[in-house]
């Protein structure tokens, strides 16, 4: 299970108790509902009424939120595709928990039928604890993490000495990164943080922390602070970024259902591609008006969107969201060597290519009504 606490801490923002809490707590709508009524077939929709009838017929559809109102893909689309209508327009009945920080044990159990994960490794690392989920989408091949250190560390290895600050555990591509660039662990004095705070590391409190390229290090920056990042594509290393996934059995036994929960979903995130703006203030508005405003506020989505939707855009599957299975590979031996996870199973068989490439034409979202 990747609890609320664990994406808290993969996201890098600095939440105080109160505030992580309010995060546990509220949402904006609960999975507990999601067999309580069914929906109706909406006369005014995009596709034909057979289609109509059988998503319909699916029932309510419950996201679990990985992050509350994260500005992040698999998070701010489907928002989005609640907001603007686009669920609606393919007569899909979604309802959004943003308070299901244990969003891959609720799909697992069937008690949902959606979730995000910030990394194919997230996926992988959590595959001893969960089961009946599948991979639909990965949203790109720039690893989110980042090392980021005061102004004194010039290189990784410059840590030699120094300390190194994590949150819950060294993640795989942290130990990658720094057996790359030569560097001797057992040099390092590694320090679990209690404290989200990234300006620790620029006031020497540590000299590194592993964490999140998006969030923290652009808060550093829109600080004016002095300091440094390296990346993993910086050593070499290819990694993933963000991953939809789906309860096994539901994606089985309603395919084409999830197809249409993707395709307007993706249809939302061309729309955050396209008019950035528009997104986060509608997001940071569904953030405040669920009480969760003063976790994500909208120049912090802004932020944080800015560089993620890059990401999106240079993503080495392809379109937006395809799968590059090369990238999952790649992460799947970073698991396996350094996050001491043995009998990974194959990438064959923690994915499926089939329900995105059926919708895109030539690199372009196939929606009913476009010509």
């Amino acid at each position: 299970m990747v609890s609320a606490t664990t994406h808290a801490v993969r996201k890098g923002t600095a939440l105080t108790g109160a505030v992580l809490a309010a995060l546990l707590l509220s949402s904006c709508s609960g999975a507990s509902g999601a067999a309580e009524k069914p929906a109706e077939s909406n006369p005014d929709s995009l596709i034909s009424q057979e289609d109509c009838a059988r998503n319909t017929a699916a029932g309510p559809i419950t996201y679990i939120s990985g992050y509350g109102y994260s500005a992040s893909a698999g998070q701010i689309d489907v928002f989005m595709a609640k907001d603007l209508g686009y669920f609606k327009d393919l007569c899909l009945n979604v309802e959004i928990n943003a308070a299901g920080g244990n969003g891959q044990q609720l799909v697992s159990a069937g008690q949902a039928e959606f979730t995000e994960l910030g990394s194919a490794a997230d996926v992988m690392l959590a595959q001893a604890n969960t089961d009946n989920l599948t991979a639909v989408a990965t949203y790109g091949t720039d690893s989110p993490f980042s090392i980021f250190t005061n102004s004194k560390i010039k290189s990784l290895k410059d840590l030699e000495g120094g300390t190194l600050g994590y949150f819950i555990n060294l993640t795989p591509v942290a130990k990658a990164m720094l057996e790359a660039a030569d560097v001797d662990i057992s040099k390092v004095h590694l320090v679990k943080m209690t404290n989200y705070d990234p300006t620790v590391v620029v006031r020497g409190q540590v000299d590194a922390i592993v964490g999140y390229e998006s969030n923290q290090v652009q808060t550093l920056k829109a600080m004016g602070e002095k300091f440094n990042s390296f990346r993993p594509e910086d050593v070499g290393l290819q990694g993933t970024y963000n991953v939809m996934e789906v309860n096994s059995t539901f994606l089985k036994e309603n395919p084409e259902v999830v197809a249409d929960f993707m395709r307007a979903s993706l249809k939302a995130l061309q729309h955050c591609l396209d008019d950035e703006q528009d997104c986060v203030t509608r997001l940071a508005k569904l953030a405040k008006d669920n009480n969760q405003g003063e976790a994500f506020p909208e120049e912090q989505l802004a932020r944080t969107w800015k560089v993620e939707s890059q990401w999106v855009r240079d993503n080495k599957g392809g379109a937006p969201g395809v799968i590059s299975v090369p990238a999952w590979n790649a992460e799947r031996e970073i698991v396996q060597k350094y996050g001491g996870a043995t009998n990974l199973p194959e990438v064959k068989d923690m994915i499926d290519t089939d329900v995105l490439a059926g919708l895109y034409d030539n690199g372009t979202l196939i929606w009913p009504g476009d010509k």
